[in-house]
């Protein structure tokens, strides 16, 4: 047995005096029937747009229109995060922002609604470039048809998505969806529509495009078109960049993919690790701190009996089926007693969240056979992109990346190499792996037709390691005159 849901209609309005009857008179009958509220915002009009409003309630004699007037201009960003904190704290189950000066038909909610209310999405977008829409014939200027098209054409490359446009402003949600999202750090500008649509993305919500016919005619637009596709850009980018962990974007923190496996960079610390293993062939490994198991599976397909040390029980579970043996304890305070010996022990972006690095490697040396080798990935605070944010004053904590939160230490391949000789370790060879240009512009990557920009990154890196180095491999062994104690 299904329910009924619970509709709410935001009208957003500025200056809209001489159309807000026009729209709201548009609104089908059964439409009026179905909704709970329709509620306006009024954006602290410089016409009368509010009184206008209460003009029209009264003789329409509607009581499920309500009238609301900001205390100040919030600006269109702005005044969709009042409405949408209203209707949220109505317990609407669904919202349809509809702008009042009538350029997206009320006449087709119905068809809108479709999808929310048949659980089959959690946001419904009325497309202008959809088949079946013919913007053009609706009055949609060449230009903004043509810009709409290349800017929409960027976004979907940068951010990766596949939308026929993300400039429509006719947008229907489930406000169990929008609660799930921290549309409040949004900008209060018109690309606040931009990040919203980045957000449903990231946190996995469904997104459902439904062609809308589009109305243009005498009314003022309030958009400067320049800074509106500069400022969308500018969102997709920073999107990219906060993906590829150069950036902490908290608007965009949604996917809870904190530690994931770059298997698909041929030149990742991950896919080096690997080669390295591959060549060296070693039985024995240990491996400390193995998050969900990405390294451990591959190293166990390779023929490694792997011991590993994992911290969280969760993570430990998900690994544990790849090794011989599974220790969860935290390595600052474990006893290696009756631990080893191993061909190699590998500490993958571990040390840099330690409180006494030098200590931890200096005791888990002492577990290696005599020709064993220790592997150290960490990642390189004088990488270039931290020295500019240096220049400009900022120092930005991340969830992941070369500023992780997490991380208690941070180190410059001097210094690592320093630790290693500090706890008594000789360094064979120091590697380093590039800025991960494809989390930034996927085209880059393996395969794909720009992917020499990727190779050409590499190469730059390896020739300016501790300029342009995202993180460092070091393969150590014990030295024969050991400093650590």
């Amino acid at each position: 047995m299904s329910f009924r849901k619970r509709i709410g209609i935001f009208v957003v309005a500025y200056n809209a005096v001489n159309k807000l009857d026009w729209t709201l008179d548009r609104l089908p009958e059964d439409i009026w029937d179905r909704v709970e509220e329709v509620f306006l915002f009024d954006d602290c009009s410089t016409d009368n747009t509010f009184y206008a409003a209460f003009g029209y309630k009264h003789v329409k004699q509607l009581e499920k229109l309500t009238i609301h007037r900001n205390a100040k201009n919030l600006r269109y960003g702005g005044n969709q995060k009042a409405g949408y904190q209203y209707a949220i704290a109505r317990g609407f189950d669904i919202v349809v922002m509809l702008h009042a000066d009538g350029q997206y038909a009320p006449e087709v909610l119905n068809q809108l609604l479709e999808p929310l209310e048949n659980d089959s999405a959690d946001m419904v977008f009325g497309s202008r470039m959809q088949p079946g829409a013919d913007p053009r014939a609706g009055g949609m200027p060449l230009y903004k048809f043509v810009g709409n098209k290349i800017l929409t054409w960027l976004e979907n490359k940068i951010i990766g998505m596949n939308l026929s446009e993300f400039h429509s402003g006719y947008r229907l949600y489930s406000c169990n969806a929008l609660a799930r999202i921290p549309f409040l750090l949004n900008s209060n500008e018109w690309h606040f529509d931009t990040e919203v649509l980045i957000q449903f993305k990231e946190a996995g919500l469904r997104i459902a495009e439904r062609p809308i016919p589009t109305y243009y005619g005498d009314e003022i637009c309030y958009v400067n078109g320049i800074a509106y596709a500069f400022n969308c850009i500018k969102s997709a980018i920073r999107y990219r960049m906060h993906k590829s962990k150069l950036i902490f974007e908290a608007k965009y923190d949604l996917s809870n993919d904190r530690y994931v496996y770059k298997k698909t960079d041929p030149f990742s610390s991950h896919s080096q690790i690997i080669n390295w293993i591959k060549a060296e062939k070693p039985a024995e490994v240990l491996e400390i701190g193995t998050a969900t198991g990405y390294l451990s599976s591959e190293m166990a397909n390779l023929g490694c009996a792997i011991t590993a040390i994992e911290q969280n029980p969760a993570m430990a579970d998900l690994a544990r089926p790849y090794c011989r043996e599974m220790i969860v304890a935290d390595i600052e305070n474990l006893k290696v007693d009756g631990l080893g010996p191993f061909d190699a022990i590998i500490f993958g972006d571990i040390l840099e969240h330690l409180r006494n690095p030098r200590s931890v490697l200096t005791e888990f040396s002492s577990l290696l056979k005599p020709s064993g080798k220790l592997l150290i990935s960490l990642p390189n605070v004088a990488n270039i992109w931290v020295r500019l944010n240096l220049l400009l004053g900022r120092f930005n904590y991340s969830t992941v990346g070369i500023l992780d939160k997490s991380h208690l230490r941070f180190f410059t391949l001097r210094t690592a190499k320093q630790l290693a000789g500090d706890a008594g370790l000789d360094v064979i060879s120091a590697s380093v792996t590039p800025i991960p240009l494809p989390l930034i512009l996927p085209v880059t990557g393996k395969g794909r037709a720009l992917s020499f920009l990727h190779q050409l990154n590499w190469g730059l890196t390896r020739l300016r390691k501790t300029l342009l180095g995202y993180q460092f491999i070091l393969v150590c062994r014990p030295g024969a005159d050991p400093k650590g104690s």
